[in-house]
């Protein structure tokens, strides 16, 4: 079954690419379940979380995801829903996170941010927010189990507002909350959904009135180019369990999101509307089918019609690529692409020729920007339990080095890897991908160091001074620059202040 709509003549049919944010357990897979079922890419309430291999619409598929029932990779979902293509990116919502999480928001267009009625903005929702909003990414907000007991609606609203400095712009009001619960009130359409979830012409409950009333009268009305600016989110209420306000936020997605977003690049922005194909790397996932030991690069297509076959120019390496067999995903499941255009999300099956912040074009050379590398905050050395599998030790680093579950710095002397990450849960992936798919027996020992920077100076002896005064402390990247590795935040400062005319950073773009 194809999910692409029919072309229109002289246009790209519309395309909804965004994420869903939140903390841990406000609901999010639920709700993934019911946008997909609402765009029929799954059948039966249950698929997201079913553990069986041939669920065509499961998201978490790594092993260590099944046993511990988070989400840890960034899948895609794509469905079809009123003529309009929703590419639907996954994002871990556990507080320990990869890079991964960063780079699958900036291919998106807007996101949708997940918030417990009864916990309000909680410390990973606001993380996600901060990298959202270095992009000015549309937000729409839906606040999750009305149904349960939770805080009063103009408490969350007046938290959204405060603690991410946004407007908010309820557009359903809920009819009491947990035991006093009796449906939702579409703001706009003037309709009640009922807690059974059938829409019903009766009007607001008079119980509640007086603070629909007050919502509608203390809260600025919608403006989508304020919501398309990033300075307002407009705020639905529901339940994804329940379906109860799932309808009309999918509805607001195809009304109010935006198709796709011009992309920072340089030496110029991609207009979306170019004819000439342009597309970015943000992800490569090895092993997501472990019987073919498979990899596969995740593209963000920019502008253009692509279609299957097509040779693109990877800007940088100055290579021609020939995309022959291009993925759309349904999570695990695949399907062969013959067209995508702006906003679609296709996989490159490759054996390491692309890499995260790769361009492809088939136009004049054009760098797509803001794909960071971040410094880690744990630093560990990868100590083998079988020296004879060092082979197997290096290829399994360098791929998860290159997908971004980890960084790999090599020391310029003594011989032991050392691998960063930024949080603790990458190392646990570490060690379970390295045990399940690469047959490798391993321990982590901890690092003298604490933290690594990247370093870069004007003035070429500058650096140099710095990498002889500090041997012992340098390594490089799995691309060779230079990093200095600090044992401490002390150690750090103190070592900027004897030099000073090299630059310490703790982002890298990737180029």
């Amino acid at each position: 079954m194809s999910t692409q709509p029919a072309p229109r003549a002289g246009d790209n049919p519309e395309r909804r690419t965004f994420a869903i944010i939140s903390h841990p357990d406000a609901g999010k897979t639920t709700l993934t379940e019911r946008l997909l079922l609402a765009g029929g890419a799954i059948h039966a309430a249950g698929e997201v979380k079913a553990r069986g291999a041939a669920r065509r619409a499961r998201s978490d598929w790594m092993k260590i995801e099944q046993q511990r029932g988070i989400s840890v990779t960034s899948s895609v979902m794509t469905f079809e829903r009123g003529g309009i293509t929703f590419n639907l990116l996954d994002t871990p919502g556990h507080e320990d996170f990869s890079e991964d999480t960063y780079r699958t928001l900036t291919a998106v267009d807007s996101a949708v941010m997940v918030i417990d009625a009864a916990k309000g903005i909680e410390a990973q929702t606001l993380k996600l927010f901060e990298v959202c909003r270095l992009r000015s990414v549309p937000i729409i907000t839906f606040i999750n189990k009305v149904d349960r007991e939770g805080r009063p609606p103009f408490e969350l609203l007046d938290e959204i507002a405060d603690k991410l400095a946004l407007d908010v712009a309820p557009m359903m009001w809920p009819a009491g909350m947990g035991g006093e619960f009796e449906g939702l009130w579409d703001i706009e359409r003037e309709r009640l959904q009922l807690a059974d979830g059938s829409f019903s012409p009766a009007p607001f409950p008079a119980a509640h009135a007086d603070e629909l009333e007050l919502a509608q009268a203390g809260y600025p009305a919608f403006d989508e180019a304020a919501y398309r600016h990033g300075d307002l989110t407009p705020v639905y209420f529901g339940s994804a369990l329940r379906e109860l306000g799932v309808e009309p936020l999918i509805e607001a997605l195809a009304r109010y999101a935006p198709g796709p977003r011009p992309q920072p690049a340089e030496p110029a922005a991609i207009d979306p509307a170019s004819p000439t194909v342009t597309g970015f790397i943000f992800k490569v996932q090895a092993n997501m089918n472990p019987m073919h030991r498979d990899r596969v690069a995740f593209m963000r297509l920019c502008s253009g019609r692509f279609k299957r076959g097509m040779r693109l120019n990877q800007v940088g390496t100055g290579k021609q690529i020939a995309v022959h067999s291009p993925v759309l995903f349904f999570a695990r499941e695949r399907e062969t692409a013959d067209e995508a255009f702006p906003g679609d999300i296709i996989g490159i099956p490759n054996h390491g020729t692309l890499r995260v912040g790769d361009t492809l074009t088939d136009g004049p050379p054009v760098t797509i920007t803001g794909l960071p590398n971040f410094a880690p905050e744990i630093l560990r050395r990868v100590v083998l339990k079988d020296p004879t599998k060092t082979k197997q030790l290096k290829k399994a680093l360098d791929d998860m080095a290159e997908e971004g579950v980890i960084q790999v710095f090599h020391p310029q002397i003594g011989a032991q890897t050392v691998v960063g990450v930024v949080g603790q849960l990458q190392l646990e992936v570490l060690i379970s991908r390295l045990e399940v798919e690469y047959k490798v027996d391993a321990v982590l020992e901890a690092s003298p160091y604490d933290t690594a920077r990247w370093v870069a100076s004007d003035d070429a002896a500058a650096l140099r001074k710095l990498q002889e005064e500090h041997r012992s402390q340098m390594a490089g990247d799995r691309d060779g620059h230079p990093v200095f590795m600090a044992k401490d935040l002390w150690d750090l400062n103190y070592i900027q202040g004897r030099h000073p005319a090299v630059r310490f950073s703790a982002t890298r773009e990737r180029r």
